[in-house]
């Protein structure tokens, strides 16, 4: 009796060891997903603004005709991308034209004193801001996701679950070097 008693035990422990763990795998699988969709609202956020800050920028420097197809065709490329290192490539591109773009304002002191653009170029400013604090906080997420998933001994649960890696969002390697400054 004794014997069926302890094998009853370790059952219950064993299944409920089973349940926390799997538990423990959704949660911060859901984690990984809510924080990949803050990305996507800032994202979306940042493509909105976009289409406002080139029309202002238009009228003064229409001249400037490739910077501001560079910055139409990188939105579209990230607005189009499907996977996580699809989405850090086009991000990059998008941020690289929207620099330009800001480069090219420069050259316009009426530009610059445009409380429309301004407004606009905060606005983006406060936007980039936030999707960098989302970018981290996604990968801070998918980090603490992949380590409750490889930790023995939840990673049998992992395997088990099927419970697959996420991608974290990187910088591309042509935004890992300094950036050339030239008057």
């Amino acid at each position: 009796m004794t014997a069926l008693i302890i094998i009853v035990v370790v059952v219950l422990l064993l299944l409920v060891w089973v349940v926390a763990g799997y538990n423990g795998l959704v949660t911060q699988r859901n984690r990984v997903q809510n924080a990949w969709s803050t990305i996507d609202v800032q994202l979306k956020r940042r493509y909105d603004l976009i289409p406002n800050l080139l029309e202002t920028v238009r009228g003064y420097a229409e001249h400037e005709r490739d910077v501001l197809t560079a910055v139409t065709a990188a939105r579209t490329s990230a607005m189009e991308a499907d996977t996580v290192r699809e989405q850090a490539h086009a991000e990059n591109e998008l941020s690289h034209a929207l620099f330009n773009l800001r480069a090219v304002a420069e050259d316009y002191p009426e530009l610059r004193a445009s409380e429309q653009f301004g407004q606009l170029a905060d606005e983006l400013t406060n936007t980039e801001d936030r999707i960098a604090f989302a970018r981290q906080a996604y990968n801070d997420t998918v980090n603490r996701y992949d380590t409750k998933r490889q930790r023995i001994p939840t990673n049998v649960i992992a395997n088990i679950g099927g419970f697959e890696a996420y991608e974290y969002f990187e910088a591309d390697t042509d935004s890992r070097s300094p950036v050339q400054v030239k008057f």
